[in-house]
């Protein structure tokens, strides 16, 4: 009796942390899911929805760091695999403008996937001005809405630079990204 007590009691808290998790995501509570994603990852690293929730919920909160971990996790079933395929793509062009911004990396010779996420679309735009003196700040037009626009420009840190990108749109901030 006492183990099935504690059985649906473990299950119930796995539901209400998955549930409370999901009712957060809807309301755009994206660093919270993430924080509680990875706080609770130990637990529910066998559960490919819990990992997927908490992986976009990361990347939304503009956690992209986060997303090693769950990208390594997602593998058992189709679903699984295309989001880590999809995460890869983004912290993989992460790493690659931050090395082109760094250390004058010329991306133009690379060719890889794409995202609808802020930073692919950074990242192709960035890749296409081929070999150039670095810039204080880069300006792209999104290719297929004109009024919307990103500014591009390092934060310097004497520990460690950070990548801003900047949305607007009609020349009005709508978000800023910050990732190091």
């Amino acid at each position: 009796m006492k183990t099935l007590l504690i059985l649906f009691l473990t299950i119930n808290l796995y539901a209400d942390i998955k549930q409370n998790m999901f009712n957060l995501y809807q309301n755009k509570q994206y660093e919270e899911v993430c924080n509680i994603g990875f706080n609770n990852f130990s637990r529910y690293r066998q559960n490919e929805e819990y990992i997927s929730l908490y992986a976009f919920a990361c990347l939304k909160a503009d956690y992209i760091d986060r997303l090693s971990i769950p990208i390594a996790t997602l593998k058992y079933s189709k679903e699984a695999r295309a989001n880590s395929a999809y995460l890869s793509i983004i912290l993989m062009q992460k790493k690659l403008l931050y090395h082109a911004l760094i250390d004058n990396y010329d991306l133009s010779s690379i060719d890889l996937p794409t995202t609808d996420y802020v930073l692919s679309k950074v990242f192709d735009l960035y890749a296409k001005l081929n070999k150039h003196e670095p810039r204080a700040f880069y300006l792209f037009e999104d290719e297929k809405d004109s009024k919307l626009t990103y500014k591009l420009y390092l934060i310097k840190d004497d520990k460690l630079s950070k990548i801003v990108i900047e949305e607007y749109y009609n020349s009005d901030m709508i978000k800023r990204h910050i990732y190091w």
